[in-house]
């Protein structure tokens, strides 16, 4: 009897270990299928061609037409300053020669000071526009990024790259291509 309770308790063991089993390999089986089919589904990718969408995206083409109109007008108020400066110079060089060389010595100090001083509040006036061209570029680059990001998390994007010179896309299928797109939304969105 013992032995019969034992074969009947082992095939109820080996039961219960082989109901087990099954269920462990349904599982593994199970997610190996989620797995797969995770790996299955693919990423959504797109690309933008920067160089292209800064060329033609119309704020930027707005900010660098107004920092070309106020370099413009640098360059000629330096201009003007400089042949102004010149005309007094040359017009100093012959004064100089009826004058004591102590006198002209010190007329000729007090023009190079001058010269100097004019200098250096032209060369500062041209630092500030650099540096309020690159402000102004910095913030727009930033905003377009923030616009690109937004338009990859409303679509489904996994991930849109940049291309054009210096960009990471080598190669992309037209499809792919999302530049008309990103760059219609930024145009419509700016105001004048």
């Amino acid at each position: 009897m013992k032995n019969s309770r034992r074969v009947h308790y082992l095939s109820k063991s080996f039961v219960t270990f082989a109901q087990l089993k099954n269920s462990m390999m349904k599982k593994i089986v199970l997610s190996f299928a989620l797995l797969g089919a995770m790996a299955c589904q693919q990423n959504k990718i797109g690309f933008v061609d920067n160089v292209k969408l800064m060329k033609e995206y119309q704020e930027q083409i707005d900010i660098q037409a107004k920092y070309r109109t106020k370099a413009e007008a640098l360059t000629k108020k330096r201009d003007s300053i400089s042949q102004a400066f010149q005309a007094e110079a040359q017009a100093f060089q012959a004064k100089a020669a009826k004058m004591a060389q102590k006198e002209a010595q010190e007329q000729y100090g007090q023009l190079q000071q001058r010269g100097q001083m004019i200098g250096q509040q032209l060369q500062q006036q041209e630092q500030q526009l650099q540096t309020g061209s690159q402000t102004e570029m910095d913030s727009l680059i930033s905003k377009v990024k923030k616009e690109i990001s937004a338009y990859g998390k409303a679509h489904g994007y996994t991930y849109i790259l940049g291309g054009g010179e210096g960009g990471s896309v080598l190669y992309g299928d037209g499809s792919k291509d999302l530049t008309t797109d990103i760059l219609k939304l930024l145009n419509d969105k700016y105001k004048k």
